[in-house]
């Protein structure tokens, strides 16, 4: 029996899933894609019934308010039933839907910069040489084992530590968010709403609303009597929980995040996840949430160990899978015997043959990956055409679209030409 907020590792383990929801047991024969299925479905039932008793309580309620008073025990019984829906309704948890896409400022044309940058501690090397220019839009995950300098890469970027050589240069209007593994510090004394307004009443959303303190707090598992409750009494979990708000508040435009999932429940990840992939700002995340970075990135930073970085186009899942098959190739390597002779006829002087060098695995795969993202992209390009023709007079939102529109040209331009070298 095991609780673990790892979703890969229930699919892959877990035959049975047990869940507590409002005080309630849930039991799912099965695994966590069963048990996410099953949920869902158990969910619109009850939504469906919810909406039934609601509409009987409108009426029940309308008949309470015209009974007259002299002859309210001839209908004892109508009256308690009416009590008791009443009670049924008050202890349902409305769920509080809200679409996340927070409006960030804009970006100039330089974000931020890395050239050459070095950093070591005594014989340990964190970053030789690394370099790297950040683009709109983009959402970058950080892969390694513990201690190979993620998070000192991170510090670096904030200006927390400097680089041993090399610079990092930062763009005008780039306002970071950072979230760390030290925690929040604040009043203790304070209530939990109080410490969110500190920083803003509401957040604005792209198209037009707002989203208040007190209902991006329920989103996040703060109920309304939690969020009036003192920071003294809050638990580790629900620290980082606060702290993880205060970031996302400020509306930042670069969001640098060093494992926000940590002591996160299922359904507030993926409300985390649904707010992060709306963000329309720059994303930089340390996880090793798998899950979490699968359905963020679009591609890795992989930390090697002594200052060795690479940049691979792709996902956590895709690395693995990269990964796997390198290391079936070394087998396969390791079966042919050591030394082969292959004689090969040379052609005829007067004819033309084509001998093309055959593409490495890593070229292989990163055709792969072009030839999967570039269709996603030119999608993307078609809708932002579509949303431009529509606008009318709304000039900023015209601005906001059409440079989407250039960042999602420019990086077509780019991977065609990658592919074309590729295939060269």
């Amino acid at each position: 029996m095991l609780i673990t907020h790892d979703r890969y590792f229930l699919d892959r383990v877990c035959d049975r899933i047990i869940e507590i929801d409002n005080g309630d047991l849930h039991q799912y024969q099965g695994n966590f894609s069963y048990f996410i299925e099953t949920k869902a479905a158990r969910e619109a039932q009850l939504q469906s019934e919810l909406e039934k008793d609601r509409n009987l309580y409108r009426k029940e309620l309308e008949w309470v308010r015209r009974m007259p008073k002299a002859r309210g025990t001839k209908s004892k019984s109508r009256t308690e039933a009416f009590s008791q829906l009443e009670a049924k309704l008050k202890s349902q948890r409305a769920k509080l839907e809200v679409r996340m896409d927070v409006r960030t400022e804009r970006m100039g044309t330089k974000i931020m910069e890395l050239h050459n940058v070095a950093k070591r501690y005594g014989e340990l090397s964190i970053l030789e040489g690394f370099s790297y220019n950040f683009k709109r839009a983009e959402k970058v995950g950080i892969i390694g084992p513990n201690g190979v300098g993620k998070s000192t890469l991170l510090n670096l970027m904030m200006g927390l530590e400097m680089p041993d050589t090399g610079k990092i240069v930062k763009g005008e209007t780039l306002n970071i968010g950072y979230y760390s593994q030290q925690g929040i510090q604040v009043d203790e004394s304070k209530k939990v709403i109080d410490v969110v307004r500190d920083i803003a009443d509401w957040i604005p959303l792209s198209n037009g609303n707002k989203l208040t303190a007190s209902h991006l707090l329920l989103q996040f598992g703060f109920s309304y009597d939690k969020q009036h409750d003192f920071v003294v009494k809050l638990s580790g979990g629900e620290r980082r929980r606060l702290y993880l708000l205060t970031i996302l508040m400020a509306a930042p435009n670069f969001l640098i995040l060093d494992e926000p999932t940590n002591d996160l429940d299922i359904e507030t990840l993926a409300v985390l996840e649904g707010f992060l992939q709306s963000y329309q700002g720059c994303l930089l995340v340390v996880s090793h949430d798998r899950f979490f970075m699968d359905r963020l990135v679009e591609h890795c930073f992989i930390f090697k160990g002594q200052g060795d970085v690479q940049d691979f186009p792709g996902n956590y899942s895709d690395y693995r899978q990269f990964e796997e098959l390198q290391a079936d190739e070394k087998r396969e390597n390791a079966k042919k015997p050591i030394q082969e002779v292959i004689e090969i006829a040379a052609p005829p002087k007067d004819e033309s043959v084509n001998i093309r060098k055959k593409r490495s695995f890593k070229e292989q795969f990163e055709l792969d990956t072009i030839e999967k993202e570039l269709p996603e992209l030119q999608q993307k390009k078609a809708s932002l055409e579509q949303e431009l023709s529509v606008l009318g007079d709304q000039y900023d939102k015209i601005v906001e679209v059409s440079q989407q529109l250039k960042a999602i040209a420019d990086r077509i331009d780019e991977l065609e030409l990658r592919w074309l070298e590729l295939n060269d």
